[in-house]
């Protein structure tokens, strides 16, 4: 346990370092604070831990079992009786308790920790507009405008500026300014824009104001960034709520679920199967480094057995994250998903009771 500790935190710290220089574009091109990029990267810290868990769990029991045969520490248990299969009924007693944390991560913490993270970027406002205006390139961070700048200066003046505000579907405003530069007064933001013309399209009539200073008010913006609740963050309880209205009640209430409907109903199945179902496959990983139990050290097979041992638990990681891509909407085709994690574990766990239990007796 200690080591498994020790490998999860050490390796979801380094992923989740790598992904927070990710979230700085929210700080920095959509103009957030800082405090929306801390607690927003924290956030999602909790999402890497569940994503690292059956990986780390699984290399862990390996890494142990096989430290303990090199040193010789495994022929001290056999020496005193010590049956091979009751450390196997011992590990796969303890995997179920890991199953549980695993399931109460991915079902409640790891949904309303991201729509936690998602609701500071529903409340907060763009604070830096400074940030996200980069030269030489159409910024649309801002809802509804798209600001161009050819140049910009060390103290933030921007030169040769196109501004483009969708106001209707058949409203429009185009600005073109020399020099602008942002200005805060009253609590409020400006884009002070200096020596330019505005041109304004409405019902197909264009309006033409030259300008030597104007203000482009920034209040009550709204950001492209997606605010919305994702299926993702929507909670194991309103997943499944929204599955018995489609399939069982047949209700009409779906418009009380968040993207409850049958046009995201494969999302939904998708995102029930990655919170309840592939945590089931925990107990399979812990078993399957107990293949090194077959030959000691000595064999000639021992070599062949670790790494046929090390690519089947990473082959059986690959296949629980990958079984996702074949749920469907269909949900008698979805059931068939269900029993292979306790298919393999119900295989293996005959496998190793044929390979110790009868040779045991047949020692004896």
């Amino acid at each position: 346990m200690s080591f498994f500790l020790i490998a999860l935190f050490s390796s979801s710290i380094v992923i989740w370092v790598f992904q927070a220089v990710n979230f700085l574009d929210i700080m920095i091109e959509d103009g957030r604070d800082y405090v929306i990029y801390i607690n927003y990267s924290l956030l999602n810290f909790p999402k890497i831990l569940s994503k690292l868990f059956p990986f780390v769990l699984f290399f862990s029991i390996f890494y142990v079992t096989t430290r303990y045969e090199l040193n010789n520490e495994l022929l001290i248990f056999w020496n005193f009786g010590v049956n091979k299969i009751d450390i196997i009924n011992f590990i796969l007693k303890f995997s179920i308790l890991l199953l549980l944390i695993q399931l109460f991560l991915t079902a409640f913490i790891v949904p309303k920790s991201l729509d936690l993270a998602r609701s500071f970027l529903r409340t907060s406002t763009i604070n830096f507009f400074g940030n996200f205006i980069k030269p030489q390139r159409f910024n649309d961070t801002i809802k509804g405008v798209t600001i161009y700048s050819e140049n910009k200066d060390k103290d933030g003046n921007l030169y040769n500026l196109y501004i483009k505000k969708e106001i209707s579907s058949k409203e429009f405003q185009i600005t073109y300014a020399k020099k602008g530069f942002f200005k805060n007064a009253n609590g409020r933001s400006f884009l002070i824009l200096l020596n330019g013309e505005q041109l304004t399209s409405k019902n197909n009539q264009i309006t033409n104001i030259s300008f030597t200073k104007s203000d482009f008010p920034l209040k009550n913006i709204e950001t492209n960034t997606t605010t919305y609740k994702k299926t993702q963050e929507l909670s194991s309880y309103n997943l499944l709520k929204c599955i018995n209205y489609i399939y069982i009640l047949k209700s009409k209430k779906l418009k009380e679920i968040e993207n409850c409907s049958l046009k995201n109903i494969e999302n939904i199945f998708r995102e029930v199967y990655k919170r309840l179902i592939i945590p089931l496959y925990i107990p399979l990983l812990s078993l399957i480094p107990f293949f090194l139990f077959f030959y000691s050290k000595e064999s000639n097979l021992y070599f062949k057995t670790r790494i046929f041992t090390f690519v089947l638990g990473l082959s059986v990681v690959i296949l629980s994250e990958t079984s996702i891509r074949f749920i469907s909407k269909i949900i008698d085709h979805n059931f068939k998903f269900l029993i292979i994690p306790f298919l393999l574990i119900i295989i293996l766990y005959f496998i190793f009771l044929f390979q110790f239990n009868i040779k045991f007796k047949v020692k004896s």
